[in-house]
Order: structure tokens, then C-alpha cells, then sequence
């Protein structure tokens, strides 16, 4: 259920998907880093492949319990710890009055913004170009 969570409900996992896996289960850190989870991963893929199979999963949890000194029983009980999935840790802004507060607003934005559309400028292409009727120089012809 782990491997197919962190495999983004595929049959295979990726590189990134294992690497999630070892952040969240707190393997990588202190005797594993990323490069050697990374290294492990390529170590039981198979070569023109970009993802892992469920054995070959198995395989790399070895080859971590190898690199980390823990039994397979305990690193797969750890992992299997990681029932919710890939925990998302993203980024909150912390406030900020100038922006959030609209009555601090100056210049244009005080009244409410610059419009995109300005009726007095030019609005489309008309406005640009003089169609009037030209000799093959470029010269206004006057018409009689």
C-alpha cells in the first residue's frame, strides 16, 4: 500500500517518489543522504528504465538497511508507518500589511489598479494605421 501511495498509484515507483519515501520515513538524514538514496535506487533499476517495480523496491530498502545498519523487518516497519503518504510541507507567506491592508494602497492601486483597457489610447489596430489611398511610394493621393 506504501510503495503504491508514494508510486503516485502506479505499478512503479520513480526516483523521486523513493526519495520522498526515505525523507518521510526520516531513513535519509544522519547515516543516509540523498545522494546514497539516490545511488541505491540506481543501484536496482534497471538500466534503460526510469522507475522500479515492487521487488526491486524491496531490493533497495536492502540496499539501505546495508548503508543505515537497520534489519530489513525494522526498515520495512518503518516504512510501513507511512500509511498516509507523501506528507506536503509547502511554503506560507507570512502577512504582510503593505499588500494585505487595501487602504494602505497608493498612487494608481489606491483606485483600484491600472485598467488593461484604456478607452482614450488606442484600442486596436485602426487606430494605428492610415488606410487612405497611396501611390505605389508611399504618397497620399488626394482624391478628386
Amino acid at each position: 500500500r506504501v510503495f503504491t501511495l508514494y508510486a503516485g498509484g502506479q505499478g512503479s515507483m520513480d526516483g523521486a517518489g523513493f526519495a520522498k519515501l526515505m525523507r518521510d520515513t526520516s531513513l535519509q538524514g544522519g547515516r543516509l543522504t540523498g545522494s546514497e538514496v539516490d545511488l541505491a535506487f540506481a543501484k536496482v533499476k534497471t538500466v534503460s528504465e526510469r522507475r522500479i517495480s515492487y521487488m526491486q523496491f524491496l531490493e533497495a530498502l536492502g540496499v539501505v538497511g546495508t548503508k543505515t545498519g537497520m534489519h530489513m523487518e525494522a526498515l520495512v516497519a518503518r516504512v510501513e508507518r507511512a500509511q498516509a503518504g507523501p506528507q506536503l510541507h509547502g511554503t506560507v507567506a507570512e502577512s504582510n500589511r503593505f499588500h494585505d491592508d487595501k487602504s494602505l494602497y497608493t498612487g494608481v492601486h489606491a483606485n483600484g489598479g491600472p485598467s488593461t483597457v484604456d478607452s482614450d489610447k488606442v484600442a486596436s489596430l485602426s487606430q494605428h494605421l492610415d488606410r487612405s489611398p497611396a501611390d505605389t511610394r508611399g504618397v497620399k493621393t488626394v482624391a478628386s
